[in-house]
């Protein structure tokens, strides 16, 4: 009997151990959370931002590792990138190089174009024509009426004038509500 009640001793003390040590981590933890627990979560959540861009980054570090790994084991892939850049490369310098002799074309019409219209001017001038080129049929000696040269355009009655006849912006006067003064002498008037 002596042994039992040594193991029932046993068993009850135990207890007694385990709840004072579950007080003693709820009071020491529960205390660490009232006081630092808004960082301890904002540091978990930035650990895992953290560790989450590391992860992609490795995986694409170790990606590349694995292509030039395979790029250097298969050498006719390579030959195949390089010549597709170079066909693409050639087939860019190609359209540039039509593009340059459309506007050299452009640019040749555009030359023979003011020559033709140089000699037509010097033609026009050497006939007694208007030295603007214009095409106009010279009048016949005998045809009545003024001369062309003499009359002079009629302006419209039927339109009014933008401002009176007698204003000048310079002078001041009869502007309007428009009018500028100058600001008073002397120190500003601030507080």
């Amino acid at each position: 009997m002596a042994a039992m009640e040594r193991d029932g001793d046993q068993l009850s003390t135990r207890p007694a151990l385990e709840t004072e040590g579950l007080r003693f981590l709820h009071v020491t933890v529960g205390s660490l959370l009232a006081t630092y627990g808004w960082y301890i979560v904002f540091s978990c959540i930035l650990l895992y931002v953290v560790f989450q861009k590391l992860f992609t980054r490795l995986r694409a570090l170790r990606q590349r590792q694995l292509d030039r790994a395979a790029a250097a084991l298969e050498p006719d892939i390579v030959v195949k990138r390089q010549e597709a850049l170079a066909a693409a490369r050639l087939k860019m310098q190609d359209e540039l190089n039509a593009q340059v002799e459309k506007h050299k074309e452009k640019l040749r019409q555009l030359e023979e174009e003011k020559r033709r219209q140089k000699i037509e001017m010097w033609d026009s001038m050497r006939e007694g024509k208007s030295y603007k080129g214009n095409t106009r049929k010279p009048q016949e000696e005998d045809s009545p009426g003024p001369s062309t040269s003499l009359v002079i355009p009629k302006r419209k009655s039927d339109r009014k004038p933008l401002r009176r006849g007698g204003y000048n912006p310079l002078s001041g006067e009869g502007g309007g509500t428009c009018s500028w003064r100058p600001g008073r002498r002397g120190p500003s008037s601030g507080g």
